[in-house]
């Protein structure tokens, strides 16, 4: 049930235009699901949306502001945006550079806040 409830997520974030990957990972860096074109190393990806997101919280208490909700990497590829969703879990999502960031951060925290109420 679980797989399919994790597939399911992942799906709902496949189908948004512009979404070239996406995965779900746990706060401690498990891969938990992905949908991605190629391969890639599922478990360095996993730790790194993790180590990303955690240091960013811990870079926002060292300075004395509240926590961040997402972090977005952006290149000339794509803008990778790693969010929390719930306590246990993150979504990363790699979308296209000429989507509009602020709609599909909008679209992705729906569906973080979804997931939250899940797990």
């Amino acid at each position: 049930m679980l797989k399919e409830k994790i597939a399911g997520i992942i799906e709902n974030i496949r189908v948004i235009e512009g979404v070239k990957l996406c995965a779900l990972v746990s706060r401690d860096g498990i891969m938990l699901g992905r949908c991605a074109v190629g391969d890639f190393n599922e478990a360095w990806f996993a730790a790194m949306c993790a180590t990303l997101l955690a240091s960013a919280e811990s870079a926002a208490v060292i300075v004395k502001i509240q926590s961040p909700e997402m972090v977005t990497i952006h290149s000339a590829d794509g803008v990778l945006i790693i969010m929390g969703a719930g306590e246990k879990i993150l979504l990363a999502a790699l979308i296209d550079p000429a989507q509009d960031l602020k709609h599909m951060t909008d679209l992705l925290r729906e569906i973080a806040e979804d997931v939250g109420g899940t797990f």
